[in-house]
């Protein structure tokens, strides 16, 4: 409630997220701290239920950025425990036909081994887990549970964060169990909330941000965990591919990486850049994985976790200034993610460990906080990871402008030439690309069988999801009417399909008209409806802290 009397705590540095960036920082700032004999209180707040719940990625893991934050993760029992031992990409031509591409002929980026680098498949929520037990042993107040609703802006500078009230009914009146947020000040605040932070995006149009920049871009990417028997599991086995079942216009890739304890990653990511408002991401993924190149590798095995993700991936051309008065953007609420590498974990943890010592540095000279730092800007382009996302500018507006075949040729040809081939914009944006529904022919998808494809609620039961039902909507509709009055007739609502959990559905009320019905209940925060919606009706806020799915190991 708005006027309800808030609790305030004070900090040095409130830090928005606890995926790899806001991790990484908060244990740099406090290696810094330890280091000078100097006393700084940080606290890392996370929406999760606990660290790692909300936190879902492929994922092959560079250790380039933990090196230098932990040399001994080894010793420090980091869950780290498999090698990519082998690697292959394919083009999946048709359902059952499949084309593995030459080793030469792969971007350099996408290589993961014969390089001299040791990747890891890895879990990207248990890699979090372990490092905020790093940051908590260094003195960091990890707090989940805790969603950060709103930035505290004063006199042009943010001062920190207040987090969502608990206890508010649906109707908006507080219950026997609420209590109101809490104002968590600080000298600084990073914000690593991760693709598509809404506290991000509120700060990037507060202060002009991307400003200059191309529009950001995004893709959704869907994941399942298997266990499989143990005759066909085949540690660090990575393969990557392009393909079918995507065509024209959608494009994207599959992953498949087999990891320890017996168990395959598989998943499919879909550029949020598709035309057509039939394609339906997660109907695209299940019938992906009957294609016998996949299919061998999941047969007799048991599906033990399902989860989606946005990802931000527009790359150097679509990054956003980081710095404005008062704190920093971080990781992927920035876009720090490398597209042409498909990895972003090292990026952003890089990010946040700059931002790190730039904050502390500016706190060891007696700065009282909210200016903006610079000095993050020029570190930040003098780092490793700068470097990479500007060899990289053009690999993922090629793709975009040229396709999947041509863009692929151009990416390959410009690494080749060490990057000097023009550098390739894409200034559309993904909402404004989609086209009327009419253009194109409603899509048939395939029945799921219940071994290898299976149908949402099923999949929302497998991300552990859960919101209060006595609570409001965290999904709103700027105008309640648009749906039914424009975007149905228009696109079909393609909410119905690009959503991966089911969470809107058009139903017919007591009068036979229609209506959206919103079930906030399954949603896994995956923050597609936000992207992708093309009227920008829909607006992602956060819920009760603790609510959304609660990943194991994704």
């Amino acid at each position: 409630m708005e006027n309800a009397q808030r609790e305030v705590m004070e900090f040095d540095v409130v830090i928005v997220g606890a995926g790899p960036s806001g991790l990484a920082a908060a244990c740099r700032l406090m290696q810094q701290a330890r280091q000078a004999e100097r006393a700084l209180d940080v606290c890392v707040v996370e929406k999760g239920s606990e660290v790692g719940a909300h936190i879902l990625s492929g994922a092959i893991f560079e250790t380039r950025a933990l090196d230098e934050l932990f040399p001994d993760w080894a010793e420090r029992g980091a869950p780290l425990n498999t090698p990519v031992q082998r690697d292959a990409t394919y083009l999946l031509r048709s359902a059952t036909k499949a084309h593995r591409l030459p080793h030469a002929l792969v971007p350099k980026s996408m290589h993961n081994t014969g390089d001299g680098i040791t990747r890891y498949v890895a879990s990207a929520g248990d890699l979090c887990r372990w490092l905020a037990e790093q940051a908590e042993a260094l003195g960091v107040d990890v707090l989940p549970g805790f969603a950060a609703q709103h930035s505290i802006i004063e006199n042009g500078r943010v001062a920190g964060i207040v987090t969502g009230d608990m206890g508010i009914a649906a109707d908006g009146t507080p219950t026997d169990n609420y209590a109101p947020g809490m104002e968590l000040r600080a000298r600084y605040t990073l914000f690593a909330e991760g693709s598509r932070g809404h506290l991000g995006q509120q700060l990037i149009r507060h202060f002009a941000l991307d400003a200059g920049c191309d529009p950001q871009h995004y893709a959704t990417g869907l994941k399942e965990l298997w266990e499989v028997p143990a005759e066909q599991h085949k540690p660090g086995l990575v393969l990557h591919g392009a393909g079918w079942p995507l065509s024209g216009s959608t494009h994207g890739g599959w992953f498949l990486y087999h990891a320890d304890h017996g168990q395959v990653l598989v998943g499919l990511i879909v550029d949020l850049s598709y035309q057509n408002p039939w394609i339906s991401p997660f109907d695209e993924f299940q019938r992906m994985k009957h294609h016998p190149l996949l299919a061998r590798h999941l047969a007799g095995g048991e599906r033990i976790a399902y989860g989606a993700r946005a990802l931000t991936k527009g790359g150097f051309n679509s990054l956003p200034k980081m710095t404005f008065p008062g704190g920093l953007l971080l990781g992927c609420n920035a876009g720090t993610l490398n597209f042409a590498k498909i990895k972003g974990l090292h990026t952003a943890m890089k990010s946040g460990m700059i931002a790190a010592e730039s904050v502390f540095e500016a706190l060891a000279a007696g700065d009282e906080g909210g200016r903006e730092l610079t000095d993050f800007t020029r570190r930040w382009q003098a780092s490793w990871a700068y470097a990479e996302l500007s060899e990289s500018a053009s690999f993922g507006p090629a793709i975009h402008r040229y396709g999947t075949v041509l863009g692929g040729a151009y990416n390959f040809i410009n690494q080749l030439v060490g990057g000097r081939l023009p550098n390739v914009h894409d200034t559309a944006t993904d909402p404004g690309s989609l086209k009327p529904a009419d253009a194109f022919s409603p899509i048939d998808y395939p029945a799921p069988d219940g071994k290898l494809s299976f149908d949402k609620p099923s999949s929302v039961f497998l991300s552990n999801t859960h919101h209060e039902e006595n609570q409001p909507s965290h999904l709103k509709l700027v105008d309640a009417d648009l749906p039914i009055r424009h975007t149905l007739p228009k696109y079909a609502e393609p909410a119905q399909r690009y959503c991966p959990t089911g969470v809107y559905e058009i139903v017919e009320n007591a009068n036979g008209d229609k209506q959206v019905q919103i079930n906030f209940q399954n949603c896994i925060h995956c923050k597609t409806c936000d992207i992708k919606e093309p009227s920008h009706n829909i607006i992602w806020t956060a819920p009760e802290g603790g609510g959304g799915p609660n990943y194991p190991n994704m």
